[in-house]
């Protein structure tokens, strides 16, 4: 078996594919899989901190704030994709695919584009509830669609569509931590209640702004913190919790390596509704309020937080009332007792296991 897996840019792209990398090592041991990723983006580290090989295209996504660099930027686009139809046409020839898997992200676009002309065999992984414009695109070649939302149909032929789920980390898939053990983990209180924050991979402006701006109403609660903030809002939260001497009651992350300790010590979580976000947190079965990212294609995450709240399964806030909603709203759910059980009975029926496998199902049916 000869795999190439293509996409990445974000946690929620890169999650899966390891998932189903190994999902098709578990299958087939001595599979050779390949990823293609884009230059400078997430999946260069951590597909190769996973034990993948990585080849990176130099393309990347249109720059909507008009900018001088970002003129620059657009400007160099057509050049970049040309590298890479080129780069990825050699890369295709050369390792010769039994099947290529599309992940979403930037590279995935020509990465099966190419594939499909050059007659290697292509399977979609749709994450989201509302299809990107590049899968709708993509999906004509493709061989089958593995999607984790019902009525997809609006966007993909449907006798291409297999209803798999969407594969997350096996840590989380396969929790077994204790509450106990992810407060000791993370130095807090097993008395107090705890509240993780994330704002997905790459963190979420107005989401680590909400805990900033709020630090004095988090001063006067008893209620303790595990805040994830990414890549760009960690220096000034780490320095605006330590000034305000609140170090051991908030504890600030750039990336939490072990999330399955992080949820296991969770009462209440507060999370972008990104797709790969959403199908973790309906396995680890916690209250949660989504706070849907605005600047994502067709508002999806808004949709993905609807497919949670109509089933009782999550509370909502939108992004431009997350500073002064938020926080009242799980300190709402941390006063109901009675809420939060049935909070987390409804999504804990929304949760999908054993997605990659499936999605490997469909590989062998492909392949064969």
């Amino acid at each position: 078996m000869k795999a190439i897996i293509s996409g990445g840019g974000s946690g929620g792209h890169i999650f899966p594919a390891v998932a189903i990398a190994n999902a098709i090592k578990k299958r087939w041991p001595d599979a050779d899989i390949l990823f293609v990723g884009a230059e400078g983006r997430m999946e260069m580290e951590k597909v190769p901190a996973a034990g993948y090989e990585i080849k990176g295209l130099p393309i990347a996504g249109l720059q909507r704030k008009l900018t001088l660099p970002n003129i620059w930027k657009n400007l160099q686009l057509p050049f970049r994709m040309m590298k890479s139809n080129s780069m990825v046409k050699h890369i295709l020839n050369d390792f010769h695919p039994d099947i290529v898997v599309g992940v979403g992200g930037f590279a995935s676009e020509p990465t099966l584009k190419a594939a499909a002309k050059l007659g290697f065999p292509t399977l979609l992984q749709e994450q989201n509830s509302y299809a990107g414009l590049t899968n709708k695109l993509l999906a004509k070649d493709a061989r089958a669609i593995c999607v984790a939302y019902d009525g997809m149909e609006r966007f993909f032929p449907k006798e291409k569509i297999v209803f798999t789920g969407n594969p997350v980390r096996a840590d989380i898939e396969q929790m077994s931590c204790t509450r106990e053990e992810g407060l000791t983990h993370f130095g807090l209180d097993a008395a107090m209640p705890t509240v993780l924050v994330v704002g997905g991979s790459l963190g979420a402006r107005s989401v680590n702004q909400m805990m900033l701006t709020n630090l004095n109403y988090l001063g006067v609660r008893q209620v303790q913190y595990i805040w994830q903030t990414g890549r760009w809002g960690y220096d000034q939260a780490a320095a605006a919790v330590s000034e305000a001497g609140m170090g051991e009651r908030v504890k600030v992350h750039r990336f939490i390596q072990r999330m399955d300790l992080a949820y296991a010590a969770a009462d209440v979580v507060i999370s972008r509704a990104g797709a790969i976000a959403i199908s973790e947190l309906c396995l680890v079965g916690k209250p949660v309020v989504l706070v849907p990212s605005p600047n994502v294609a067709e508002d999806h995450q808004t949709k993905n937080a609807m497919a949670l709240v109509d089933k009782g399964a999550a509370l909502m806030v939108p992004d431009v009332e997350c500073g002064s909603k938020c926080l009242p709203a799980v300190d709402g759910l941390l006063a109901d007792a009675n809420r939060m059980q049935a909070m987390s009975a409804a999504i804990r029926r929304l949760a999908v296991r054993g997605a990659a496998d499936k999605i490997v199902e469909q590989i062998a049916k492909i392949v064969k």
